[in-house]
Protein backbone atom coordinates (compact mmCIF):
# COMPACT_ATOMS: atom_id res chain seq x y z
CA UNK A 1 0.00 0.00 0.00
CA UNK A 2 1.46 3.36 -1.03
CA UNK A 3 1.74 6.29 1.34
CA UNK A 4 -0.84 9.09 1.29
CA UNK A 5 0.52 11.89 -0.91
CA UNK A 6 -0.60 14.73 1.37
CA UNK A 7 1.00 13.02 4.37
CA UNK A 8 4.25 12.55 2.48
CA UNK A 9 4.24 16.24 1.51
CA UNK A 10 3.84 17.26 5.17
CA UNK A 11 6.63 14.93 6.22
CA UNK A 12 9.00 16.17 3.52
CA UNK A 13 8.26 19.78 4.44
CA UNK A 14 9.11 18.97 8.05
CA UNK A 15 12.29 17.23 6.90
CA UNK A 16 13.50 20.39 5.20
CA UNK A 17 12.85 22.52 8.29
CA UNK A 18 14.16 20.16 11.00
CA UNK A 19 17.39 21.51 12.59
CA UNK A 20 18.37 18.15 14.14
CA UNK A 21 20.29 15.70 11.90
CA UNK A 22 19.28 12.77 14.14
CA UNK A 23 15.54 13.25 13.70
CA UNK A 24 15.99 14.12 10.01
CA UNK A 25 17.74 10.80 9.51
CA UNK A 26 15.07 8.95 11.50
CA UNK A 27 12.26 10.50 9.46
CA UNK A 28 14.04 9.80 6.18
CA UNK A 29 14.33 6.16 7.22
CA UNK A 30 10.62 6.00 8.02
CA UNK A 31 9.74 7.57 4.67
CA UNK A 32 11.84 5.02 2.84
CA UNK A 33 10.19 2.16 4.73
CA UNK A 34 6.76 3.63 4.10
CA UNK A 35 7.37 3.94 0.36
CA UNK A 36 8.36 0.28 0.33
CA UNK A 37 4.97 -0.58 1.83
CA UNK A 38 5.98 -0.80 5.50
CA UNK A 39 2.70 -0.55 7.41
CA UNK A 40 4.36 0.20 10.76
CA UNK A 41 6.34 3.08 9.26
CA UNK A 42 3.21 4.49 7.63
CA UNK A 43 1.32 4.29 10.91
CA UNK A 44 4.15 6.02 12.78
CA UNK A 45 4.34 8.85 10.25
CA UNK A 46 0.56 9.23 10.23
CA UNK A 47 0.46 9.55 14.03
CA UNK A 48 3.53 11.79 14.24
CA UNK A 49 1.94 14.22 11.73
CA UNK A 50 -1.69 13.86 12.85
CA UNK A 51 -1.56 17.01 14.99
CA UNK A 52 0.74 19.38 16.82
CA UNK A 53 1.87 18.31 20.28
CA UNK A 54 -0.43 20.35 22.47
CA UNK A 55 0.98 22.98 24.81
CA UNK A 56 -1.16 23.23 27.95
CA UNK A 57 -0.95 23.93 31.67
CA UNK A 58 1.43 20.96 31.96
CA UNK A 59 3.57 22.39 29.15
CA UNK A 60 4.63 19.76 26.62
CA UNK A 61 5.22 16.05 27.10
CA UNK A 62 5.54 13.23 24.63
CA UNK A 63 7.67 10.59 22.96
CA UNK A 64 10.95 11.73 21.40
CA UNK A 65 10.83 11.26 17.62
CA UNK A 66 10.45 13.34 14.45
CA UNK A 67 7.18 15.10 13.67
CA UNK A 68 4.99 17.85 15.13
CA UNK A 69 3.20 15.41 17.46
CA UNK A 70 6.46 14.33 19.11
CA UNK A 71 9.13 15.86 21.35
CA UNK A 72 12.11 16.99 19.28
CA UNK A 73 14.38 19.97 18.68
CA UNK A 74 12.00 21.55 16.18
CA UNK A 75 9.00 21.40 18.53
CA UNK A 76 11.10 22.69 21.42
CA UNK A 77 12.46 25.52 19.28
CA UNK A 78 8.96 26.68 18.44
CA UNK A 79 7.94 26.43 22.12
CA UNK A 80 10.91 28.56 23.21
CA UNK A 81 10.21 31.26 20.65
CA UNK A 82 6.50 31.19 21.48
CA UNK A 83 7.18 31.66 25.19
CA UNK A 84 9.60 34.49 24.45
CA UNK A 85 6.99 36.22 22.26
CA UNK A 86 4.41 35.81 25.03
CA UNK A 87 6.68 37.51 27.56
CA UNK A 88 7.81 40.25 25.21
CA UNK A 89 4.63 40.95 23.26
CA UNK A 90 1.60 39.73 25.20
CA UNK A 91 2.96 40.90 28.55
CA UNK A 92 5.09 43.73 27.19
CA UNK A 93 8.08 42.91 29.40
CA UNK A 94 11.40 44.60 28.78
CA UNK A 95 14.22 42.03 28.65
CA UNK A 96 12.41 39.34 30.66
CA UNK A 97 14.61 37.14 32.84
CA UNK A 98 14.25 33.41 32.18
CA UNK A 99 15.77 30.49 34.12
CA UNK A 100 16.23 27.21 32.25
CA UNK A 101 17.08 23.80 33.73
CA UNK A 102 17.02 20.21 32.56
CA UNK A 103 17.15 16.62 33.78
CA UNK A 104 19.42 13.78 32.64
CA UNK A 105 17.16 12.25 29.99
CA UNK A 106 18.23 11.85 26.40
CA UNK A 107 18.22 15.22 24.58
CA UNK A 108 17.32 17.25 27.70
CA UNK A 109 20.51 19.29 27.67
CA UNK A 110 20.25 19.91 23.91
CA UNK A 111 16.63 21.01 24.23
CA UNK A 112 17.53 23.34 27.12
CA UNK A 113 20.53 24.83 25.33
CA UNK A 114 18.57 25.51 22.14
CA UNK A 115 15.77 27.10 24.18
CA UNK A 116 18.31 29.35 25.89
CA UNK A 117 19.87 30.43 22.59
CA UNK A 118 16.49 31.18 21.00
CA UNK A 119 15.20 33.16 23.98
CA UNK A 120 18.44 35.13 24.23
CA UNK A 121 18.22 36.01 20.54
CA UNK A 122 14.62 37.16 21.08
CA UNK A 123 15.73 39.68 23.71
CA UNK A 124 15.45 37.77 26.99
CA UNK A 125 18.01 37.64 29.79
CA UNK A 126 18.67 33.91 29.96
CA UNK A 127 20.12 32.04 32.95
CA UNK A 128 20.89 28.40 32.07
CA UNK A 129 21.85 25.79 34.64
CA UNK A 130 25.36 24.56 33.96
CA UNK A 131 24.42 20.88 34.40
CA UNK A 132 21.38 18.70 34.99
CA UNK A 133 19.50 19.12 38.24
CA UNK A 134 16.18 18.56 40.03
CA UNK A 135 13.03 20.34 38.92
CA UNK A 136 12.52 22.05 42.33
CA UNK A 137 15.82 23.88 41.78
CA UNK A 138 14.29 25.78 38.86
CA UNK A 139 11.04 26.45 40.72
CA UNK A 140 13.21 27.85 43.54
CA UNK A 141 15.31 29.91 41.14
CA UNK A 142 12.28 31.61 39.58
CA UNK A 143 11.38 33.10 42.97
CA UNK A 144 14.90 33.47 44.36
CA UNK A 145 16.30 35.24 41.28
CA UNK A 146 13.06 37.14 40.59
CA UNK A 147 12.83 35.63 37.12
CA UNK A 148 9.85 36.30 34.91
CA UNK A 149 9.72 32.71 33.68
CA UNK A 150 11.30 29.32 34.18
CA UNK A 151 11.63 26.27 31.95
CA UNK A 152 12.52 22.72 32.95
CA UNK A 153 13.18 20.15 30.25
CA UNK A 154 11.96 16.96 31.93
CA UNK A 155 9.48 14.13 31.52
CA UNK A 156 9.48 13.52 35.28
CA UNK A 157 8.57 9.86 35.84
CA UNK A 158 7.48 9.05 32.28
CA UNK A 159 9.04 6.15 30.32
CA UNK A 160 12.60 6.53 28.93
CA UNK A 161 11.39 7.36 25.40
CA UNK A 162 9.60 10.52 26.59
CA UNK A 163 10.65 14.08 27.29
CA UNK A 164 8.80 17.23 28.27
CA UNK A 165 8.83 20.98 28.73
CA UNK A 166 7.51 22.48 31.96
CA UNK A 167 6.93 26.25 32.24
CA UNK A 168 6.71 28.52 35.28
CA UNK A 169 5.90 32.23 35.42
CA UNK A 170 7.15 34.68 38.03
CA UNK A 171 8.14 38.24 38.93
CA UNK A 172 6.47 40.64 36.45
CA UNK A 173 4.69 37.83 34.57
CA UNK A 174 2.54 36.51 37.43
CA UNK A 175 0.48 37.64 40.38
CA UNK A 176 2.18 37.26 43.82
CA UNK A 177 0.57 33.88 44.59
CA UNK A 178 1.59 32.57 41.16
CA UNK A 179 5.28 33.43 41.16
CA UNK A 180 7.33 30.31 40.67
CA UNK A 181 4.16 28.29 39.98
CA UNK A 182 3.32 26.34 36.84
CA UNK A 183 1.10 28.14 34.36
CA UNK A 184 -2.71 28.16 34.41
CA UNK A 185 -5.29 29.53 31.95
CA UNK A 186 -5.27 31.87 30.15
CA UNK A 187 -1.46 31.84 30.00
CA UNK A 188 -1.37 28.37 28.45
CA UNK A 189 -3.66 29.37 25.58
CA UNK A 190 -1.78 32.61 25.01
CA UNK A 191 1.57 30.81 24.86
CA UNK A 192 0.09 28.12 22.61
CA UNK A 193 -1.17 30.79 20.22
CA UNK A 194 2.28 32.36 20.07
CA UNK A 195 3.85 28.94 19.39
CA UNK A 196 1.38 28.35 16.55
CA UNK A 197 2.32 31.71 15.03
CA UNK A 198 6.06 30.93 14.89
CA UNK A 199 7.31 30.63 11.32
CA UNK A 200 9.78 28.09 9.90
CA UNK A 201 12.11 26.67 12.54
CA UNK A 202 15.22 27.30 10.47
CA UNK A 203 14.36 31.01 10.40
CA UNK A 204 14.15 31.35 14.22
CA UNK A 205 17.11 33.52 15.35
CA UNK A 206 19.61 31.78 17.64
CA UNK A 207 22.31 33.44 19.78
CA UNK A 208 24.45 31.50 22.23
CA UNK A 209 26.78 34.35 23.13
CA UNK A 210 24.42 36.03 25.59
CA UNK A 211 23.47 33.02 27.74
CA UNK A 212 24.60 33.16 31.38
CA UNK A 213 25.35 29.95 33.27
CA UNK A 214 24.05 29.24 36.78
CA UNK A 215 26.31 27.08 38.92
CA UNK A 216 27.04 26.09 42.49
CA UNK A 217 25.84 29.29 44.15
CA UNK A 218 22.25 28.60 43.13
CA UNK A 219 22.49 25.04 44.45
CA UNK A 220 23.96 26.34 47.69
CA UNK A 221 21.17 28.90 48.06
CA UNK A 222 18.56 26.21 47.45
CA UNK A 223 20.12 23.87 50.01
CA UNK A 224 20.30 26.69 52.54
CA UNK A 225 16.61 27.38 51.97
CA UNK A 226 15.33 23.84 52.49
CA UNK A 227 17.84 22.87 55.19
CA UNK A 228 16.57 25.67 57.44
CA UNK A 229 13.34 23.73 58.00
CA UNK A 230 14.34 20.71 60.16
CA UNK A 231 14.59 21.43 63.89
CA UNK A 232 18.35 21.48 64.66
CA UNK A 233 17.62 20.26 68.19
CA UNK A 234 15.49 17.32 67.06
CA UNK A 235 16.53 13.66 67.18
CA UNK A 236 18.63 12.28 64.33
CA UNK A 237 18.92 8.59 65.22
CA UNK A 238 17.34 7.02 62.14
CA UNK A 239 18.57 4.69 59.43
CA UNK A 240 17.48 5.80 55.96
CA UNK A 241 17.56 4.09 52.57
CA UNK A 242 17.29 6.48 49.63
CA UNK A 243 16.64 5.88 45.95
CA UNK A 244 16.67 8.46 43.18
CA UNK A 245 15.11 6.05 40.66
CA UNK A 246 17.99 6.61 38.18
CA UNK A 247 17.20 10.32 38.23
CA UNK A 248 18.92 13.51 39.31
CA UNK A 249 18.01 13.57 43.01
CA UNK A 250 20.83 11.68 44.71
CA UNK A 251 23.38 14.47 44.99
CA UNK A 252 21.00 17.05 46.42
CA UNK A 253 19.06 14.64 48.62
CA UNK A 254 22.20 13.28 50.27
CA UNK A 255 23.68 16.76 50.66
CA UNK A 256 20.50 18.01 52.35
CA UNK A 257 20.14 15.00 54.64
CA UNK A 258 23.79 15.03 55.71
CA UNK A 259 23.84 18.81 56.18
CA UNK A 260 20.86 18.63 58.54
CA UNK A 261 22.45 15.91 60.67
CA UNK A 262 21.04 12.69 59.20
CA UNK A 263 24.27 10.76 59.02
CA UNK A 264 23.10 7.24 58.31
CA UNK A 265 21.77 7.46 54.78
CA UNK A 266 22.24 4.53 52.41
CA UNK A 267 21.62 5.15 48.69
CA UNK A 268 20.52 2.26 46.47
CA UNK A 269 23.71 1.98 44.44
CA UNK A 270 22.14 0.60 41.27
CA UNK A 271 19.66 3.50 41.13
CA UNK A 272 21.76 6.35 42.51
CA UNK A 273 23.39 7.68 39.32
CA UNK A 274 21.39 9.30 36.51
CA UNK A 275 20.68 6.85 33.69
CA UNK A 276 18.20 7.81 30.95
CA UNK A 277 17.50 4.14 30.22
CA UNK A 278 16.18 3.51 33.78
CA UNK A 279 17.53 -0.05 33.58
CA UNK A 280 16.32 -1.51 36.91
CA UNK A 281 12.68 -0.42 36.73
CA UNK A 282 9.87 -1.13 34.30
CA UNK A 283 8.47 2.35 34.94
CA UNK A 284 10.49 5.04 36.81
CA UNK A 285 7.75 6.05 39.23
CA UNK A 286 8.03 5.13 42.94
CA UNK A 287 4.29 4.40 42.99
CA UNK A 288 4.55 1.67 40.36
CA UNK A 289 4.69 -1.97 41.51
CA UNK A 290 8.28 -3.17 41.76
CA UNK A 291 9.86 0.27 41.40
CA UNK A 292 11.26 0.33 44.95
CA UNK A 293 12.00 -3.39 45.27
CA UNK A 294 15.75 -2.78 45.38
CA UNK A 295 15.28 -0.14 48.08
CA UNK A 296 13.12 -2.49 50.15
CA UNK A 297 15.68 -5.27 49.76
CA UNK A 298 18.40 -2.97 51.09
CA UNK A 299 16.12 -1.73 53.90
CA UNK A 300 15.49 -5.28 55.09
CA UNK A 301 19.20 -6.09 54.97
CA UNK A 302 20.15 -2.97 56.93
CA UNK A 303 17.12 -3.09 59.25
CA UNK A 304 16.42 0.49 58.21
CA UNK A 305 13.73 2.70 59.70
CA UNK A 306 12.46 4.28 56.50
CA UNK A 307 12.87 4.22 52.72
CA UNK A 308 12.72 7.57 50.95
CA UNK A 309 12.22 7.53 47.18
CA UNK A 310 12.33 10.43 44.76
CA UNK A 311 11.09 10.26 41.20
CA UNK A 312 13.62 10.97 38.40
CA UNK A 313 13.34 14.78 38.50
CA UNK A 314 13.00 14.77 42.31
CA UNK A 315 9.84 16.82 42.56
CA UNK A 316 7.96 13.91 44.14
CA UNK A 317 8.68 11.96 47.31
CA UNK A 318 7.50 8.58 48.54
CA UNK A 319 8.18 6.71 51.77
CA UNK A 320 8.06 3.07 52.79
CA UNK A 321 8.14 1.65 56.32
CA UNK A 322 7.82 -1.62 58.18
CA UNK A 323 4.11 -1.99 58.92
CA UNK A 324 3.52 -3.94 62.17
CA UNK A 325 -0.03 -4.72 61.03
CA UNK A 326 1.38 -6.61 58.05
CA UNK A 327 4.70 -7.75 59.48
CA UNK A 328 6.38 -6.47 56.31
CA UNK A 329 7.47 -3.31 54.53
CA UNK A 330 5.00 -1.30 52.49
CA UNK A 331 4.79 2.01 50.69
CA UNK A 332 2.79 4.68 52.46
CA UNK A 333 0.04 5.97 50.21
CA UNK A 334 0.30 9.53 49.00
CA UNK A 335 -2.61 10.43 51.25
CA UNK A 336 -1.03 8.82 54.32
CA UNK A 337 2.22 10.70 53.80
CA UNK A 338 0.26 13.89 53.11
CA UNK A 339 -1.60 13.78 56.42
CA UNK A 340 1.58 12.84 58.29
CA UNK A 341 3.45 15.80 56.82
CA UNK A 342 0.62 18.26 57.46
CA UNK A 343 0.21 17.04 61.03
CA UNK A 344 3.97 17.21 61.65
CA UNK A 345 4.31 20.74 60.27
CA UNK A 346 1.48 21.99 62.47
CA UNK A 347 2.50 20.15 65.66
CA UNK A 348 6.29 20.37 65.50
CA UNK A 349 6.92 23.45 63.36
CA UNK A 350 3.98 25.60 64.39
CA UNK A 351 2.60 26.07 60.88
CA UNK A 352 -0.41 28.38 60.87
CA UNK A 353 -2.31 28.91 57.68
CA UNK A 354 -4.12 27.05 54.95
CA UNK A 355 -3.49 23.34 54.60
CA UNK A 356 -4.32 22.63 50.96
CA UNK A 357 -4.99 19.44 49.04
CA UNK A 358 -6.31 18.54 45.62
CA UNK A 359 -9.96 17.57 45.38
CA UNK A 360 -9.05 13.95 44.59
CA UNK A 361 -6.91 13.66 47.72
CA UNK A 362 -8.12 12.46 51.11
CA UNK A 363 -10.15 14.68 53.41
CA UNK A 364 -8.08 13.41 56.35
CA UNK A 365 -5.80 16.45 56.25
CA UNK A 366 -8.84 18.70 56.57
CA UNK A 367 -10.00 16.89 59.69
CA UNK A 368 -6.55 17.19 61.28
CA UNK A 369 -6.28 20.87 60.32
CA UNK A 370 -9.74 21.65 61.73
CA UNK A 371 -8.84 20.02 65.04
CA UNK A 372 -5.68 22.14 65.14
CA UNK A 373 -7.66 25.31 64.47
CA UNK A 374 -6.20 25.80 61.00
CA UNK A 375 -8.09 26.40 57.75
CA UNK A 376 -8.02 23.92 54.89
CA UNK A 377 -8.64 24.25 51.16
CA UNK A 378 -9.52 21.79 48.41
CA UNK A 379 -8.36 22.77 44.94
CA UNK A 380 -8.41 21.41 41.44
CA UNK A 381 -5.77 18.78 40.72
CA UNK A 382 -2.20 19.90 40.13
CA UNK A 383 0.22 22.08 42.05
CA UNK A 384 -0.53 24.96 39.71
CA UNK A 385 -3.77 25.18 41.73
CA UNK A 386 -2.71 23.83 45.13
CA UNK A 387 0.03 26.42 45.65
CA UNK A 388 -2.25 29.22 44.50
CA UNK A 389 -4.61 28.63 47.43
CA UNK A 390 -4.61 31.96 49.34
CA UNK A 391 -2.61 31.69 52.56
CA UNK A 392 -1.27 28.21 51.80
CA UNK A 393 1.47 26.97 54.14
CA UNK A 394 1.37 23.30 53.12
CA UNK A 395 -0.13 21.54 50.14
CA UNK A 396 -0.21 18.04 48.75
CA UNK A 397 -1.81 15.74 46.21
CA UNK A 398 -2.24 11.99 46.47
CA UNK A 399 0.21 11.40 43.58
CA UNK A 400 3.13 11.76 46.08
CA UNK A 401 3.55 15.50 45.55
CA UNK A 402 4.21 17.74 48.57
CA UNK A 403 4.94 21.43 49.09
CA UNK A 404 6.32 21.96 52.60
CA UNK A 405 7.97 25.37 52.03
CA UNK A 406 5.80 27.44 49.66
CA UNK A 407 7.78 30.62 50.25
CA UNK A 408 10.96 28.84 49.14
CA UNK A 409 9.63 26.47 46.45
CA UNK A 410 6.04 27.15 45.39
CA UNK A 411 5.66 23.77 43.75
CA UNK A 412 5.93 20.15 44.75
CA UNK A 413 9.44 19.46 46.02
CA UNK A 414 10.55 15.92 46.76
CA UNK A 415 13.79 17.03 48.40
CA UNK A 416 12.45 19.33 51.12
CA UNK A 417 9.71 16.72 51.67
CA UNK A 418 12.43 14.07 52.10
CA UNK A 419 13.92 16.12 54.95
CA UNK A 420 10.56 16.15 56.71
CA UNK A 421 10.12 12.39 56.20
CA UNK A 422 13.53 11.83 57.79
CA UNK A 423 12.68 14.15 60.69
CA UNK A 424 9.31 12.43 61.28
CA UNK A 425 10.93 8.99 61.23
CA UNK A 426 13.65 10.07 63.65
CA UNK A 427 11.10 11.60 66.01
CA UNK A 428 8.94 8.47 65.94
CA UNK A 429 12.03 6.29 66.57
CA UNK A 430 12.99 8.44 69.57
CA UNK A 431 9.51 7.90 70.99
CA UNK A 432 9.65 4.14 70.46
CA UNK A 433 7.11 4.34 67.66
CA UNK A 434 6.93 4.42 63.86
CA UNK A 435 5.18 6.43 61.17
CA UNK A 436 2.51 3.73 61.13
CA UNK A 437 2.07 4.30 64.87
CA UNK A 438 1.45 7.99 64.25
CA UNK A 439 -1.07 7.15 61.52
CA UNK A 440 -2.89 4.90 64.00
CA UNK A 441 -3.03 7.77 66.49
CA UNK A 442 -4.47 10.10 63.84
CA UNK A 443 -6.99 7.42 62.85
CA UNK A 444 -8.11 7.06 66.45
CA UNK A 445 -8.56 10.84 66.72
CA UNK A 446 -10.14 11.62 63.34
CA UNK A 447 -11.28 8.32 61.86
CA UNK A 448 -9.40 5.96 59.58
CA UNK A 449 -9.38 7.44 56.06
CA UNK A 450 -8.66 4.61 53.65
CA UNK A 451 -8.04 5.47 50.01
CA UNK A 452 -7.44 3.64 46.76
CA UNK A 453 -7.47 4.34 43.05
CA UNK A 454 -9.06 2.52 40.13
CA UNK A 455 -7.40 3.33 36.80
CA UNK A 456 -8.99 2.19 33.56
CA UNK A 457 -6.50 2.41 30.69
CA UNK A 458 -7.87 2.64 27.15
CA UNK A 459 -6.45 2.47 23.64
CA UNK A 460 -9.38 4.44 22.19
CA UNK A 461 -9.70 7.82 23.94
CA UNK A 462 -13.39 8.04 22.97
CA UNK A 463 -14.06 5.28 25.51
CA UNK A 464 -13.23 7.70 28.33
CA UNK A 465 -15.91 10.11 27.17
CA UNK A 466 -18.37 7.23 26.81
CA UNK A 467 -17.72 6.07 30.38
CA UNK A 468 -18.18 9.60 31.75
CA UNK A 469 -21.43 9.92 29.79
CA UNK A 470 -22.62 6.57 31.14
CA UNK A 471 -21.84 7.65 34.71
CA UNK A 472 -23.74 10.92 34.32
CA UNK A 473 -26.71 9.24 32.65
CA UNK A 474 -27.05 6.38 35.15
CA UNK A 475 -25.18 7.20 38.38
CA UNK A 476 -25.20 4.64 41.18
CA UNK A 477 -27.86 5.11 43.83
CA UNK A 478 -25.62 3.69 46.54
CA UNK A 479 -21.95 3.04 47.30
CA UNK A 480 -21.34 -0.22 49.16
CA UNK A 481 -24.99 -0.19 50.18
CA UNK A 482 -24.96 3.38 51.53
CA UNK A 483 -27.32 5.79 49.68
CA UNK A 484 -25.63 8.44 47.54
CA UNK A 485 -26.47 11.85 49.00
CA UNK A 486 -24.33 14.02 46.70
CA UNK A 487 -23.88 13.67 42.94
CA UNK A 488 -21.84 16.64 41.76
CA UNK A 489 -20.88 17.26 38.14
CA UNK A 490 -17.51 18.95 38.55
CA UNK A 491 -17.77 20.45 35.07
CA UNK A 492 -20.39 22.73 36.60
CA UNK A 493 -18.29 23.56 39.69
CA UNK A 494 -17.49 21.70 42.87
CA UNK A 495 -19.06 21.35 46.30
CA UNK A 496 -15.56 21.32 47.80
CA UNK A 497 -13.88 24.14 45.88
CA UNK A 498 -14.77 27.78 45.52
CA UNK A 499 -13.60 30.37 43.05
CA UNK A 500 -11.92 27.82 40.76
CA UNK A 501 -12.69 26.88 37.18
CA UNK A 502 -14.86 23.83 36.50
CA UNK A 503 -13.09 20.60 35.65
CA UNK A 504 -14.16 17.41 33.92
CA UNK A 505 -15.27 14.90 36.54
CA UNK A 506 -18.00 13.61 38.84
CA UNK A 507 -18.02 13.50 42.65
CA UNK A 508 -20.22 11.05 44.55
CA UNK A 509 -20.69 11.08 48.32
CA UNK A 510 -22.73 8.55 50.27
CA UNK A 511 -24.57 8.72 53.58
CA UNK A 512 -21.74 6.89 55.42
CA UNK A 513 -19.15 9.38 54.05
CA UNK A 514 -17.80 7.11 51.32
CA UNK A 515 -16.53 9.33 48.51
CA UNK A 516 -15.73 8.68 44.85
CA UNK A 517 -14.24 11.15 42.35
CA UNK A 518 -14.12 10.05 38.70
CA UNK A 519 -12.11 12.07 36.17
CA UNK A 520 -10.02 11.57 33.04
CA UNK A 521 -6.26 11.64 33.54
CA UNK A 522 -4.59 14.82 32.35
CA UNK A 523 -1.43 13.07 31.14
CA UNK A 524 -2.30 9.45 30.27
CA UNK A 525 -5.03 7.58 28.34
CA UNK A 526 -6.81 6.61 31.56
CA UNK A 527 -10.04 7.17 33.42
CA UNK A 528 -9.23 7.52 37.12
CA UNK A 529 -11.50 6.82 40.06
CA UNK A 530 -10.39 8.05 43.48
CA UNK A 531 -12.00 6.18 46.37
CA UNK A 532 -12.16 7.07 50.06
CA UNK A 533 -13.76 5.32 53.04
CA UNK A 534 -13.97 6.85 56.52
CA UNK A 535 -14.20 4.48 59.49
CA UNK A 536 -14.69 5.76 63.03
CA UNK A 537 -12.55 3.81 65.50
CA UNK A 538 -13.94 2.80 68.90
CA UNK A 539 -12.48 4.45 71.99
CA UNK A 540 -9.57 2.50 73.42
CA UNK A 541 -9.03 0.60 70.18
CA UNK A 542 -6.04 -1.74 70.28
CA UNK A 543 -3.29 -2.14 67.70
CA UNK A 544 -4.65 -5.55 66.74
CA UNK A 545 -8.13 -4.11 66.25
CA UNK A 546 -6.76 -1.30 64.07
CA UNK A 547 -5.02 -3.91 61.94
CA UNK A 548 -8.26 -5.81 61.47
CA UNK A 549 -10.15 -2.58 60.62
CA UNK A 550 -7.48 -1.66 58.06
CA UNK A 551 -7.75 -5.07 56.38
CA UNK A 552 -11.53 -4.81 56.26
CA UNK A 553 -11.24 -1.35 54.66
CA UNK A 554 -8.96 -2.76 51.95
CA UNK A 555 -11.56 -5.44 51.18
CA UNK A 556 -14.34 -2.84 51.03
CA UNK A 557 -12.28 -0.68 48.67
CA UNK A 558 -11.84 -3.67 46.35
CA UNK A 559 -15.60 -4.25 46.42
CA UNK A 560 -16.16 -0.57 45.60
CA UNK A 561 -13.84 -0.89 42.60
CA UNK A 562 -15.96 -3.77 41.33
CA UNK A 563 -19.13 -1.69 41.70
CA UNK A 564 -17.59 1.18 39.74
CA UNK A 565 -16.36 -1.06 36.94
CA UNK A 566 -19.94 -2.21 36.41
CA UNK A 567 -21.35 1.33 36.55
CA UNK A 568 -18.78 2.54 34.01
CA UNK A 569 -19.20 -0.48 31.75
CA UNK A 570 -15.59 -1.54 32.31
CA UNK A 571 -16.24 -4.79 34.16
Amino acid sequence: MSMDAALRTRAESWLQDDPDPATRSALQGLLTQAEEGGAAAQDEIADAFSADLQFGTAGLRGRMAPGPNRMNLAVVSRAARGLADHLLQDLGLDRPRVVIGFDARYNSQDFARRSAEIMAAAGCEVLLLDRFGPTPLVAFAVRHLEADAGIVVTASHNPPADNGYKVYLGARAAEPDGRGVQIVPPSDAQIAARIAAVGPVREIPVDGTDVQLLGEQLREDYLAGICALPDPEGPREVRIVHTAMHGVGTETALAALHRTGFGEVHPVAKQADPDPDFPTVAFPNPEEPGAIDLALELARTLEADVVIANDPDADRCAAAVLDPHLGDWRMLTGDELGVLLGDHLMRRHGYQGVMARSIVSSRWLGAVAEAAGQPEAATLTGFKWITRAPGVVFGYEEAIGYCVLPEVVRDKDGLSAALMVAEMAALAHSEGSTLIGRLDELAAEHGLHSTAQLSIRVEDLSLIGAMMERLRAAPPGALLGSPVTTNQDLSEGSVETTGLPPTEGVLLLSEDDTRVVVRPSGTEPKLKCYLELVTALPQGVTEAQIGAIRREAVERLEALKDELRKVLGAA
